[in-house]
């Protein structure tokens, strides 16, 4: 019997293969030379808010500034003295030029982001005097061309200085006033899709960041206010090699923020000057350390850490 069938050529391929490389591999190529996951790798690139009319009046205590009033040009010149720094050892220093005027704490931007490997997750303040600051962080980030890959949202909670990066596979998130279980849990899942284990910290009720109680200064060593960090943070940390520095001085570490300084590289830091016993700790034990006189800003209650935005490292 003939064959009365039609042959139809089949439907040809896409013959459209994906590139099949994961975010990371790509940011460099397709972002900018942005991204990560420590906090002690030579420092490349940074944000950060230079005082602008946020500073100029404003109810310090709404805010929760110190009662000493604000010599604002000194603030600024103190700022300037910080960036200086950075630029001297060659970091790229970006600035959030927006911001809106009601908000004096907006120069702390390390609450208002937190850089990944690959990318920034922008935060959601938890006091309503910081609320809408994170706005014009992802302003600045969008022109630079930094890829914002999670944007803290519903009822969550969390400000960078909640986080601190061990390695690139290892990070501690703090709970309490700033980060509650649903911020915790959008940056725990937005981490760990990128391979990272999240070591919960609950922060106590005498403080806010992880940065005011615990930092590392090198890959093998971290300063840590010993009577505020849980025994099972510090625990991993010996288990990672790290050695365990604890801050003499629980006054340096409350009133000139010892623990809250900036690492260039590993084993040398720019810490705020007024904190001798722990400077001359950490000299002891090796550390490179620059001093800048920040008086003006700590009368935000935050200081060098708080201040810069880590964009690259490494």
């Amino acid at each position: 019997m003939e064959d009365k069938r039609i042959d139809i050529d089949a439907i040809p391929g896409e013959r459209w293969f994906p590139k099949e490389t994961n975010f990371e591999d790509d940011i460099k190529e397709y972002w900018g030379d942005w991204g990560v996951s420590s906090e002690v790798e030579t420092l490349r690139a940074v944000l950060m808010r230079r005082p602008g009319k946020e500073i100029e009046n404003f109810n310090a205590k709404e805010v929760r500034f110190s009662d000493d009033p604000v010599d604002v040009e000194l603030m600024r010149k103190q700022h300037d003295d910080v960036v200086k720094i950075y630029k001297d050892f060659g970091v790229d220093v970006y600035y959030v030029e927006n911001q809106r005027e009601d908000r004096p704490n907006a120069i702390f931007c390390r609450d208002l982001v937190l850089m990944t490997p690959e990318g920034a997750i922008l935060t959601r303040p938890g006091m309503a005097a910081r609320r809408g600051e994170e706005r014009y962080i992802g302003e600045a980030l969008s022109k630079l061309g930094v890829p914002i890959i999670k944007t803290v949202s519903g009822d969550g909670m969390f400000e960078g200085a909640n986080a601190m990066w061990v390695d690139r596979h290892t990070c501690v998130i703090s709970t309490g006033s700033r980060c509650n279980k649903s911020g915790y849990e959008q940056v725990k899942t937005e981490l760990e899709r990128m391979g990272v284990e999240v070591w919960h910290m609950q922060q106590p009720y005498s403080n806010i960041h992880i940065d005011g109680l615990m930092n590392p200064l090198s890959n093998d060593a971290v300063l840590v206010h010993a009577g505020q960090v849980p025994y099972d943070i510090i625990d991993m940390l010996k288990h990672k090699g790290y050695k365990i520095i604890e801050a003499p001085s629980r006054t340096e570490v409350r009133e000139t923020f010892a623990c809250n300084f900036v690492a260039l590289e590993p084993g040398h830091i720019v810490m705020p000057e007024g904190s001798p016993r722990t400077q001359e700790l950490l000299e002891k034990e090796g550390i490179k350390v620059q001093t800048v006189n920040i008086s003006e800003i700590i009368k935000g209650k935050g200081a060098l850490h708080c201040i810069t935005a880590y964009l690259k490292r490494g």
